[in-house]
C-alpha cells in the first residue's frame, strides 16, 4: 500500500479521538431522531388542523426545514475548520444544537401562545439544520485525518456510527417513554423529557472535545468558498450525487418508519419504537464490519453492493413493511439496514474524493446539499405521496430511484481511492 502522511493522534490515545469525532454526531442525531418519532405529537401540538396528516405533513415540513438550510451550515462551519481548525468548528457545532435542542423541550405550543409556536419551532428546527451542517462532516474529516495507513474507512465509520447511535438512542429514550407513560401523558408532556435529555450528551460532548490538543491546519485555500464552487466543484457533484442513495434510505428507514408503522400500520408506537431500535441496533454491530471490508476490498465494490440492494430491494422491502405482522415489518427495515450498511462503510469516500484545500468546505457542502435535498426531505415526501396517491407503497418508489443515483454514480462517475494518499 502506498504509504502517506498521518497526523499524529490529538491529546492521548485512539480512542480518544474516536470518541471525540463520534460524540457530537450522537448528540447532533439523537435530537433529529427524537422530532421525527414525535412528529405525529409535535404536529398535533404546534400545528394544529382538522386534519391530523395535515398537520403530520407541516411538522415534517419543519423538520424538512433544519435540512435545507444545511448546506449553509455546511459553507460556515466547513469555512471555519479549513481556515481556523478542526477542532473550533467542532466545538461551535455541538453548542449551536444543544442550546435549540432544550428550548424546543422548553416551548409552549400553539394553544398557549398561538401563531408564534411553529414559528419558533421553525427557527430552532433552522439553526439545528445549521449546526449539523458542520458537525458531522467535520467529524468524519478530523477522523480520516488522524486514521492510521490502511484503515481510513475503518477510522471514517465511526462519525456515522455516533450518528446511527444519536438516533438509537433517541428511539429508546422515546421507546421508554411511550411504554412508560399513557398516550395522554406523553402529549401533554412526556415528549418534551427526550428534547431535556439531550443537553446531557451536549455536555458531554464539549468536555471531550475541549481537552483535545489538535493544531489548526494551516490554510491551503485563502477563499475555500470560492474554490468549492470554482476549480474543485467538479469533485463537489460527485461526492453529491454519491449521497443521494444513502441520505434517502437511512431517512426513510430509520426516521420516517416509526411515523408509518404507528399512521399507516395502524400499530401501536410501543412496536414501531422496538422495531427501529432492534433495526438500528443491528446497524451498529454492521457498520464497522462493512468499513472493515472497504478498507480491503475497496470502496466502489461496497457502494455498488449496497445501492443495488436498495435500489432492487426498496419495493418487496416497503411491502415487508405494510404489514400488521410486526416480525414482517422488521424483517422490511432490517433489509433497509443491511443495504445501508453495506453502502455506509464506504463513507470514507467522500473525505478521499474531496481535495485538501477545501476538505471541510467541500465535504460539508456536497454532503449536506444531498442529505439536506434529498434525505432530509424524505418524510415530508413520503408522507405527501401517500396523501395524494392513496398508495401506502409509493415512498418505496422515491427510495430506489434515489438509490439508482448512488449506483451510477459508483459506476461511472468515481474512481477507486483506497491505495491513493489521502494527500491526492
Amino acid at each position: 500500500m502506498t504509504s502517506e502522511t498521518v497526523l499524529p493522534a490529538p491529546a492521548g490515545s485512539r480512542g480518544r479521538v474516536i470518541f471525540a469525532g463520534l460524540i457530537g454526531n450522537v448528540m447532533e442525531w439523537y435530537d433529529f431522531a427524537v422530532y421525527g418519532y414525535f412528529a405525529s405529537v409535535i404536529g398535533h401540538l404546534f400545528f394544529p388542523s382538522d386534519d391530523p396528516s395535515v398537520s403530520l405533513i407541516a411538522a415534517f415540513g419543519a423538520f424538512a426545514a433544519g435540512f435545507l438550510v444545511r448546506p449553509l451550515g455546511g459553507l460556515l462551519f466547513g469555512r471555519i475548520g479549513d481556515l481556523v481548525g478542526r477542532k473550533r468548528a467542532l466545538m461551535l457545532s455541538v453548542i449551536a444544537m444543544a442550546v435549540p435542542t432544550v428550548l424546543i423541550g422548553l416551548l409552549p405550543t400553539y394553544q398557549t401562545i398561538g401563531v408564534a409556536a411553529p414559528i419558533a419551532i421553525v427557527l430552532l428546527r433552522i439553526v439545528q439544520g445549521l449546526s449539523v451542517g458542520g458537525e458531522y462532516t467535520t467529524s468524519v474529516v478530523f477522523l480520516v485525518e488522524h486514521a492510521p495507513p490502511g484503515r481510513r474507512a475503518f477510522s471514517a465509520v465511526w462519525g456515522l456510527w455516533g450518528a446511527a447511535a444519536g438516533i438509537l438512542l433517541g428511539s429508546l429514550v422515546g421507546d421508554i417513554a411511550a411504554n412508560s407513560l399513557s398516550a395522554a401523558d406523553l402529549a401533554a408532556w412526556g415528549w418534551r423529557i427526550p428534547f431535556l435529555l439531550g443537553a446531557i450528551v451536549a455536555v458531554t460532548g464539549l468536555l471531550v472535545r475541549r481537552a483535545l490538543h489538535a493544531e489548526a491546519p494551516p490554510a491551503e485555500s485563502a477563499s475555500p468558498v470560492r474554490d468549492t464552487f470554482g476549480k474543485h466543484r467538479m469533485a463537489v457533484i460527485r461526492v453529491a450525487l454519491l449521497n443521494i442513495g444513502m441520505g434517502v434510505s437511512f431517512y426513510a428507514a430509520f426516521v420516517y418508519a416509526v411515523t408509518y408503522i404507528k399512521t399507516i400500520d395502524n400499530l401501536p408506537a410501543t412496536i414501531a419504537f422496538n422495531n427501529n431500535t432492534e433495526a438500528m441496533a443491528v446497524l451498529l454491530l454492521m457498520l464497522p464490519v462493512s468499513a472493515w471490508l472497504a478498507d480491503r476490498i475497496g470502496r466502489r465494490p461496497m457502494l455498488i453492493a449496497g445501492s443495488a440492494i436498495v435500489a432492487v430491494g426498496a419495493i418487496p422491502l416497503f411491502n415487508l413493511m405494510h404489514t400488521s405482522d410486526p416480525s414482517t415489518i422488521f424483517l422490511g427495515e432490517l433489509g433497509f439496514a443491511a443495504g445501508f450498511a453495506i453502502m455506509s462503510g464506504s463513507v470514507v469516500v467522500n473525505v478521499e474524493l474531496i481535495p485538501k484545500a477545501v476538505r471541510c468546505t467541500g465535504l460539508a457542502f456536497a454532503y449536506n446539499a444531498a442529505i439536506g435535498l434529498f434525505g432530509g426531505t424524505t418524510p415530508l415526501i413520503a408522507a405527501w405521496l401517500i396523501r395524494s396517491t392513496g398508495d401506502p407503497i409509493a415512498p418505496a418508489y422515491w427510495i430506489a430511484a434515489a438509490a439508482a443515483v448512488t449506483l451510477l454514480t459508483a459506476l461511472f462517475l468515481i474512481r477507486e481511492t483506497r491505495d491513493v494518499p489521502l494527500d491526492q
